[in-house]
């Protein structure tokens, strides 16, 4: 826990999307003050820095280094997550990282134990098991009797593709590891994994590195014997947004397609209650905080994460092998 007679000064590597969802829960939540920024984009930063009122660092490792910080907010391209929570654990810092913690589990698993014997906070954020989805299923689960079967998909047109770090084969990484939550919400959900069959694809573009579209899939099973397929797309070789989880059980099944679900029993298609998704990086923050404040549960370990990308780089195993992999 924190000292509770000062505030907890913060500083945020990354410039985009969940960067600044960070700062805006961190400058409307008292106990906190946002200090500092870094970011590769000077000009990025500049606005970046001037919207939240932070000052501005040189560099990733002046800000994981910097005496007058606490916590390390670590939400810049995944390649470098794993070197930079790294270094901010050792310089005794307290550290929230959008996944994947690392490409590597075993290296994941080295920062997870390093955080634990620094005695130092090491969170990996996986907001998608607070979102409504989610917890409507979570919620509806028991009404479809035994699970034995699910698949979950999500496609996302981009046309064109950018050539930004996302659409980098390197700064990105294997697409179920750059999108761990895909696997984490079904580990979450159904267990142990006992082995991975996978596949991948690239579009490449004309640049080195880059691609223009991917897609990747995997089917896990189950310890339990339940059979779950997952894809993830993207790019301009793809059409129309595709975001449908369908969950199978001897008593019925689960169907969410978008934000909506139903549950699909005989001929009864019964709607079912969806939360929002809405304010999730700000409920993930102030949990956080909670946390180091007064050592309240979080809602997701490090080691659950860790036990998704162990998966996930099974994916990535035999989608080299072409065989199926064990976990």
């Amino acid at each position: 826990m924190v000292n509770e007679e000062r505030l907890l000064r913060v500083g945020i590597i990354g410039t985009g999307f969940a960067a600044s969802r960070r700062a805006e829960a961190f400058n409307n939540d008292e106990r906190a003050k946002l200090l500092f920024a870094s970011g590769y984009d000077e000009n990025n930063l500049t606005s970046f820095c001037g919207q939240y009122g932070v000052a501005p660092l040189e560099s990733s490792e002046a800000l994981t280094d910097h005496p007058d910080v606490d916590l390390v907010v670590i939400a810049n391209v995944n390649e470098e997550h794993d070197r930079l929570v790294r270094r901010a654990l050792e310089a005794k810092k307290h550290v929230i990282v959008e996944y994947p913690l690392s490409f590597d589990p075993e290296s994941a698993e080295n920062l997870i134990q390093l955080a634990k014997t620094g005695e130092r906070l090491l969170h990996v954020e996986h907001i998608e098991l607070l979102g409504g989805l989610h917890q409507s299923q979570q919620k509806y689960l028991s009404e479809i009797g035994n699970v034995f079967a699910a698949n979950y998909a999500t496609v996302t047109p981009a046309r064109p593709a950018p050539r930004r770090w996302t659409f980098h084969k390197g700064l990105f990484g294997f697409p179920l590891i750059a999108a761990l939550s895909r696997i984490h919400r079904l580990t979450n959900l159904f267990g142990t994994v006992e082995s991975v069959s996978s596949h991948c694809r690239y579009w490449d573009a004309p640049e080195e590195e880059y691609f223009i579209a991917c897609l990747c899939t995997a089917q896990l099973r189950f310890h339990n014997g339940i059979i779950a397929g997952v894809g993830y797309g993207k790019g301009e070789v793809f059409w129309k947004d595709d975001r449908t989880f369908s969950i199978h059980g001897d008593r019925g099944s689960l169907v969410y397609v978008g934000e909506t679900g139903h549950l699909v029993r005989d001929s009864e298609e019964k709607p079912l209650e969806v939360g929002t998704k809405r304010g999730l990086f700000a409920k993930d923050t102030t949990m956080v905080l909670d946390h180091l404040y007064n050592g309240s549960s979080l809602y997701v370990r490090a080691e659950e994460s860790l036990y998704a990308l162990k998966v996930a780089h099974a994916a990535y195993r035999s989608a080299l092998s072409q065989e199926t992999e064990k976990v």
